[in-house]
């Protein structure tokens, strides 16, 4: 593991763990927009499937810890799990699909979709523990409530990642 990419990595923590405080008057603005899912993509793309996966997972954890938000654990267990997913889809994918603008959208859309389906997944277990569940949840909450941020990722990502690779940030490009 390289250092730049370490640092890299705590860089994408780091923002993961600012970005919310963005949104922080609004609270609901937080799961229209989802600032914590940028960084951790990026990470992905940038660092590579387990550096992804890492600050996926610690991002939620650590926030929640320091912050009381997202709220531990009804949120933040589910939401670690999610970011894992992205972070570790994004790299894995990114590194086996061809280098071109395509594979990233590719890469991005099937990282959103595989994170939310793991996101389902937990609250699913956490179903199974009293937590209350259910399909509507599950739609409004991965679907619905958060299209505008789901649409910003779909635009603002692949714009990220080829400046990235245009700046020389990006070993698997």
């Amino acid at each position: 593991m390289s250092t730049k990419k370490m640092v890299l990595a705590a860089f994408f923590l780091a923002l993961a763990l600012y970005l919310p405080f963005i949104t922080v008057q609004i609270p609901q603005l937080g799961s229209i927009l989802l600032p914590m899912h940028y960084p951790v993509l990026l990470c992905g793309f940038v660092c590579g499937s387990g550096m992804g996966l890492l600050v996926g997972f610690v991002a939620p954890l650590l926030r929640s810890f320091l912050f009381s938000a997202p709220p531990f654990p009804i949120a933040a267990v589910p939401m670690a799990f999610e970011l894992a997913a992205y972070g570790l889809l994004t790299g894995l994918l990114y590194k086996m699909l061809p280098k071109r603008p395509s594979s990233i959208y590719v890469s991005l859309i099937a990282a959103m979709v595989g994170g939310r389906i793991v996101w389902g997944a937990v609250r699913y277990v956490m179903l199974l523990t009293g937590t209350a569940f259910s399909w509507e949840i599950f739609i409004s909450s991965v679907l619905l409530g958060s299209l505008p941020g789901i649409m910003l990722q779909i635009v603002l990502i692949p714009l990220l990642v080829m400046a990235l690779q245009r700046a020389g940030l990006m070993e698997n490009a």
